[in-house]
C-alpha cells in the first residue's frame, strides 16, 4: 500500500503516543513477583496481617508474616532478612507502621523486587526521624504511650481510640491484648540504608490516622516518590481496609488483575 508523507507522520505519532502509554500503564505495576514478606509494627503482631494474608494467598502468592521482636532496630531487620533468605525468588516486601523503618534497611536484598508502605515510616539513611516528625502535627496516639522496666505500649483507651478507631471495639480489644510491647528506645533508632531511593515503591496514608500524622504520611510518599493510594482509615488500614491493601501488595507483584 502506497503511503504518502502526511500519512506516515499521522501513523509515527500515533505509533509514538501508544507506546507513550503503554510504558505509563507499566509504571504503574511493579515486576512480577511471587513472594510476599510482610513486616508488622508496633503496638502489633504478625496477626495484624490476617485479613490482608488469605487474599494475597488466592491470589496465588506465597505468603509470610514476620514477628518482630521490636527489641531493637537491629532486632527487627534481622528478624526480617532471615524470612527474606527464605524466598525463592522477586519478593515484594510490605511493611505497616514502624516496620517501614525497618523494611527501608532491609529492603537493599536482592530479592526485594518492590516495596510497599502501609501508613508508615520511611526514613532517609541516617536520618532523624523524631526530629522530622516533630516538624508536623502530634498525632493524638503519642498521649497513650505507657513506659515500664524499659518498654513501652499503648494504654487501652489509646489503642482503641488513636490506634483502631474503625475497627469494632471488641476486635479492638483483642488486637490490643496482643500488641507488640516495643523497647523505649526503639524510635531512636537510625538506618543506615534507604531501600526505597533504588527499589520501586508503593504507599498507601490512612486519612484518619490518629496514630501517624497523615500529612506525614503524604510527605514521605511524596519524597519516595511513591505510587499513592488514600484510605480514610485509622492506622490500621490493614485490618479494616484489607482488599485495598491487597489490591496495592498485588499491583507492587506485578499482578494487575
Amino acid at each position: 500500500m502506497k503511503m504518502d508523507r502526511r500519512t506516515f507522520a499521522v501513523t509515527l505519532l500515533a505509533g509514538a503516543a501508544t507506546s507513550l502509554l503503554a510504558d505509563a500503564s507499566e509504571a504503574q505495576v511493579g515486576s512480577r513477583a511471587r513472594n510476599v514478606v510482610l513486616v508488622h509494627g508496633a503496638y502489633a503482631d504478625g496477626s495484624s496481617w490476617s485479613e490482608v494474608i488469605p487474599l494475597l494467598q488466592h491470589a496465588g502468592l506465597n505468603v509470610t508474616a514476620v514477628q518482630n521482636p521490636l527489641t531493637s532496630l537491629a532486632d527487627d531487620v534481622d528478624a526480617t532478612r532471615r524470612i527474606l533468605a527464605l524466598q525463592d525468588g522477586p519478593t515484594v516486601l510490605v511493611g505497616h507502621s514502624w516496620a517501614g523503618t525497618v523494611i527501608s534497611e532491609a529492603g537493599v536484598d536482592p530479592r526485594v523486587s518492590a516495596l510497599v508502605y502501609v501508613a508508615a515510616r520511611a526514613p532517609d539513611a541516617g536520618e532523624d526521624y523524631a526530629a522530622l516528625a516533630a516538624t508536623f502535627p502530634t498525632p493524638p496516639a503519642s498521649a497513650g504511650l505507657v513506659k515500664s522496666g524499659g518498654y513501652a505500649q499503648l494504654s487501652e483507651e489509646s489503642f482503641l481510640r488513636d490506634f483502631a478507631g474503625d475497627l469494632d471495639p471488641a476486635r479492638a480489644r483483642a488486637l490490643y491484648a496482643v500488641q507488640g510491647r516495643i523497647s523505649a528506645t526503639l524510635f531512636a533508632s537510625r538506618t543506615t540504608q534507604a531501600a526505597w531511593r533504588t527499589k520501586p515503591t508503593w504507599y498507601a496514608v490512612s486519612t484518619q490516622d490518629r496514630t501517624t500524622s497523615p500529612e506525614l504520611e503524604r510527605f514521605l510518599a511524596n519524597r519516595m516518590k511513591a505510587k499513592t493510594i488514600e484510605l480514610r482509615s485509622s492506622h490500621v488500614s490493614l485490618l479494616s481496609h484489607p482488599q485495598e491493601i491487597a489490591d496495592l501488595i498485588l499491583t507492587a507483584a506485578g499482578h494487575e488483575d
